[in-house]
């Protein structure tokens, strides 16, 4: 897995940016959805679903272009544990966004309740048991949670590599900012 390049693709970064948003905007949900009853929670919580499968779907896309790619190199100054941490934080991501989206499905994909993908089609239900499924919604929530860990970590990565190191890790996601900043 060799990597020939020291920056992402216009579709690797657009599909970063996307599902940080899906991804993002889908915890809020779920958290408002928490404080409702009835139709208006069914039918955010309907949204909250075919969103996570929009994710799975983009994930694995990401994750194939990854996979084809390989890692970018990183600066030369980052130190071992940096480095560990850094990989360690995407291995994460790619582990919770694959995770989360298939423990939803799993509990929530009943012959009662049907996942219907945005009012277009009905996804297969989950082969679980009552049981079954109660093991998979036990661990939905606390994946969420290590979601936005891993996201608090990975913007603090980001930002030290901008305004501390001075290098281009940031520039890669966000082409428009400077490269080179320690030239400046």
């Amino acid at each position: 897995m060799a990597t020939v390049h020291s920056s992402y693709s216009r579709t690797a970064i657009a599909l970063h940016w996307l599902i940080a948003v899906l991804v993002l905007g889908n915890i809020a949900g779920a958290v408002y959805a928490e404080g409702l009853e009835g139709p208006e929670r069914g039918a955010i919580m309907g949204i909250h679903k075919s969103v996570g499968i929009t994710v799975l779907v983009l994930t694995l896309w990401r994750l194939a272009l990854r996979l084809k790619d390989g890692f970018l190199v990183l600066p030369a100054h980052m130190k071992g544990w940096e480095v560990f941490l850094a990989r360690l934080t995407h291995v994460g991501f790619y582990v919770l966004l694959l995770a989360l989206p298939l423990s939803g499905w799993a509990f929530a994909a009943s012959p009662e309740r049907p996942l219907v993908w945005f009012g277009l089609f009905e996804l297969p239900h989950s082969p679980l048991d009552k049981a079954g499924r109660g093991v998979f919604h036990a661990v939905h929530g606390p994946a969420a949670l290590l979601a936005i860990v891993l996201v608090v970590l990975h913007v603090a990565g980001a930002l030290k590599h901008h305004f501390l190191d001075r290098d281009d890790v940031l520039a890669r996601m966000l082409p428009f900012l400077r490269k080179n900043r320690a030239d400046a």
